[in-house]
């Protein structure tokens, strides 16, 4: 079946699997609002134990195994730092222990449980008197709370507490007094999918709304009993059932157990809200949070406290005058989107007027004399701060107002004070802007959809014509058909497998766009698609005075792009298709104009790899030219340190923000292509003069790190001046074991690994120091993945098991070693580093 190279018109949107933000926001040369811009997000993923609270832990080390009290340090996730009561500001007895596996409870648990107290005896020896200091420790009010120690919701994130089948109530958008109760459906990351109650038969669209975990309309059950507030079920309900039947749903909602711990979560993070000073009838700028595409002039119209009121936008038909509901909501003091009247126009921004208003131009002065109303004093606004992370430009995930189980690709397109305006991709109609607070709880950091299931819409591409060739008939730039011959020989490159997997031909049409087709196919199918890439780079040797074309690679994890030099006219086509087979050292007519049917010219089925590439290869073949100075290189490279080494040709390399998050192209099990590794052409090199560089004419295309010695690195410069050693060892960083030779560590649910002596902070160590450290333990074998995939001490602190065997492909036994190491270089950081 024929691949031809085509133009198209008619919508084509990318399919999930091919939107990646990374590749998105280097194509747009855009960036993304920062992480820690999104208080909400990070707000969910905190555990609620924090630095300075108490708990008891059975001291394991005493024959009887009693309890002591011990304060947390430090938290990681799951892992907490501790410091038994007595050993004040003293930390070399500090320990580390798993949430989830460890004997934990709050103060007070073991004389109720009737269980022994005594410290251990580090304590013993530096507090004659520890009955005293039993005795203080329990009496002061910071313990851990139970709920976070024991039962279900242990170790659990708050995010992750409000689970599915749970019960809250949602306060009514209009009336502060009235309530309703709701089901979580769905838990996406703090995203409630909310069932309200008694809509269990009605669809989805009709029943449910989405709401994030912390918003002020949500409340634990037995709220609105406790508040003195009102179960009524919302007004376009009422029809469903008769009263009787409300009545009975309404029984079941003010039946629901009170959860004292779900209660704590809801209120614990929430800001106190100030008393205000608005007055019925006052005037105001508000974004209507229903429809926030514009701010238009509004009116208090109740004020039920002197902490909440109800505003409603202004409409002058007449038409909805009397109903409260429509376009009204409830607000207080701090409340996002209200503004004093003026506000817009100080801003440069414009003004809608309200529906019904006569005139071309909007004018407060005249308005306010129009409705007898007066404006709301400046003073009874928040004064607006500017202190947040977001600009103009940048990118993030946004709610959709108008259909809100949407999220959507946004773009901040304004920036005014603390509001932002969003322009959202990927809709089937467009839009407005949308406005937007910077605490919004509708705003997410990019990839949050991503790591929480959550699907996201994404930019469309643009409109191409429906399928039509491009240049087809037999002119001076017109490229024939372009063969892909799978029984060649495809060399050391090249994957047999996914060659067999191309299309028989790709063109006619114009050279070329046929030919970069073609080298984009050859490029994919790749081993290690960057070393393709390097092959086909432009070079000073081979000028076919044809179009300088931008190719691109990807290869575990990074991406890599170099310009390729492609002929522009038909009769250099065949040439340069031999000489790109020349290059890539698999058979001259593996792809080119002539299709070959059973038996090659070049015989090239009856040889071996090595026999091939001894007399078609590196032997025979001219070798590729390097690329001038200049033309290319590995962005943000550093000269190397130590003894010069053989250049090879670089790309421009593109490093992504997910270090562990491997994009290789190379299943596994599969052989890695010839012996050259782009990975060895930076600074993190480790290659000595012992001669352990791997060499360009090695015959196999994959080799062995487990028979070669591990190199030498390059040495950061110590802190200070060391003798030299007769012994050659890796010197940046510097780390030894308690013993000498390697322990055997031990997990962190146990006793401690054997303690690790490090001089440097990890977070601090490079590529070549991670490899290093590797290389000193009994999984150097391995080291060399470090390399590959660029971990350098901040991503090797992020690892963990799972990780581990998903993106290195380890098996279960490499991976658990190699986790107990690398256990052994946190527990070194948070002891020696982090406190």
């Amino acid at each position: 079946m024929s691949h031809e190279l085509l133009e198209s018109d008619g919508d084509s949107s990318l399919d999930v699997s091919d939107f990646n933000w990374d590749d998105y926001l280097e194509e747009n040369g855009a960036v993304s609002v920062p992480h820690h811009a999104f208080k909400h997000v990070d707000q969910g993923l905190q555990t609620g134990l924090t630095p300075g609270m108490k708990l008891e832990v059975c001291v394991r080390s005493e024959t009887d195994q009693p309890y002591w009290v011990a304060t947390i340090i430090t938290t990681c996730g799951q892992l907490l730092l501790l410091r038994y009561e007595g050993y004040h500001d003293d930390r070399r007895a500090d320990f580390w222990c798993d949430i989830m596996t460890a004997d934990l409870h709050p103060l007070g648990w073991s004389r109720e449980q009737s269980k022994p107290m005594r410290p251990p005896e580090g304590v013993r020896e530096k507090q004659p008197d520890w009955e005293g200091v039993l005795e203080k420790a329990l009496a002061e009010k910071c313990s851990a709370p139970a709920n976070l120690l024991e039962g279900p919701q242990r170790g659990k994130d708050p995010v992750d507490l409000m689970s599915p089948g749970c019960s809250v109530e949602l306060q009514d958008s209009v009336d502060p007094g009235v309530a309703w109760g709701a089901e979580v459906e769905e838990n996406m990351g703090g995203r409630l999918r909310l069932r309200l109650a008694g809509t269990e038969r009605l669809p989805d669209t009709h029943s449910t709304l989405w709401l994030y975990y912390l918003h002020p309309r949500l409340h634990p059950p037995g709220w609105a009993k406790e508040h003195g507030c009102t179960l009524r079920p919302p007004s376009a309900l009422v029809p469903l059932h008769t009263e009787e039947e409300w009545e009975e749903v309404r029984q079941r909602i003010s039946n629901q157990p009170h959860d004292e711990a779900l209660s704590e979560e809801f209120y614990k993070d929430r800001p106190a809200i100030a008393a205000h000073c608005f007055t019925e009838g006052m005037k105001l700028e508000a974004v209507d949070p229903t429809s926030p595409f514009c701010i238009s002039p509004a009116t208090v119209i109740k004020v039920f406290s002197d902490k909440c009121f109800l505003v409603k936008m202004d409409s002058l038909r007449g038409d909805d005058s009397g109903a409260e509901g429509v376009g009204s909501f409830l607000c207080h003091r701090d409340s996002p989107g209200i503004f004093p009247a003026q506000w817009s126009l100080k801003n440069g921004l414009p003004l809608s007027p309200p529906p019904g208003y006569q005139g071309q131009d909007f004018d407060w002065a005249d308005y306010l004399k129009q409705c007898q109303a007066e404006a709301a004093p400046q003073h009874c606004f928040l004064t607006e701060q500017s202190d947040h992370s977001f600009k103009e430009a940048m990118k993030l995930e946004a709610v959709n107002p108008i259909s809100p189980e949407h999220i959507h690709v946004a773009t901040v397109t304004k920036v005014k004070g603390q509001h932002i305006w969003l322009g959202l991709e990927g809709l089937k109609q467009a839009i407005p802007e949308l406005i937007a607070h910077v605490d919004s709880l509708d705003i997410f950091p990019v990839s949050w959809c991503e790591t929480n299931g959550y699907p996201l819409l994404y930019p469309i591409k643009p409109k191409v014509e429906k399928q039509r060739r491009i240049a087809v008939g037999n002119g001076k730039y017109c490229c024939p058909k372009i063969f892909f011959n799978h029984r060649c020989f495809s060399g050391p490159y090249l994957n047999k497998g996914r060659i067999a997997e191309l299309p028989q031909c790709v063109g006619p049409g114009n050279c070329v766009l046929v030919l970069k087709e073609v080298l984009t196919l050859l490029i994919n199918s790749a081993y290690k698609p960057s070393r393709v890439l390097r092959e086909l780079q432009l070079d000073q040797e081979d000028r076919w005075h044809g179009h300088g074309e931008t190719l691109k690679a990807k290869y575990k994890g990074k991406s890599y792009r170099a310009t390729v030099e492609i002929v522009r006219t038909a009769d250099c086509v065949a040439e340069f298709c031999r000489k790109t087979c020349i290059k890539l050292e698999c058979c001259p007519n593996l792809f080119g104009p002539r299709m070959v049917l059973e038996r090659c010219s070049e015989n090239c089925s009856v040889l071996t790899k090595t026999k091939y590439t001894y007399y078609y290869g590196k032997k025979k073949c001219k070798r590729v030219g390097r690329p001038p100075g200049g033309h290319s290189n590995l962005e943000g490279g550093v000269k190397r340190r130590g003894r010069r080494r053989k250049r090879r040709k670089q790309l421009f390399v593109h490093k992504k923000r997910r270090s562990s998050a491997s994009l290789d192209n190379t299943p596994a099990g599969s052989p890695q292509g010839s012996g050259d590794e782009e990975d060895l052409d930076d600074e993190n090199s480790l290659s000595d003069d012992t001669g352990s560089e791997l060499q360009d004419d090695q015959d196999d295309s994959e080799y062995s790190i487990g028979k070669s010695q591990p190199p030498t690195p390059s040495p950061s410069p110590p802190a200070t001046p060391r003798p030299t050693r007769k012994r050659r060892k890796p010197r940046s960083p510097s780390y030894s074991d308690d013993e000498n030779h390697p322990p055997s560590p031990k997990s962190l649910r146990g006793e401690a690994p054997q303690k690790l002596c490090l001089d440097t902070s990890p977070l601090e160590w490079s590529v070549t120091d991670v490899v290093c450290f590797i290389r000193t333990t009994d999984c150097a074998p391995l080291a060399r993945i470090f390399l590959d995939q660029e971990i350098d001490g901040q991503a090797l602190l992020l690892l963990n098991l799972p990780t581990l065997q998903e993106c290195m492909d380890l098996k279960l036994g490499p991976a658990i070693k190699l986790c107990h190491h690398i256990e052994r270089v946190k527990l070194e950081f948070y002891q020696k580093f982090a406190t």
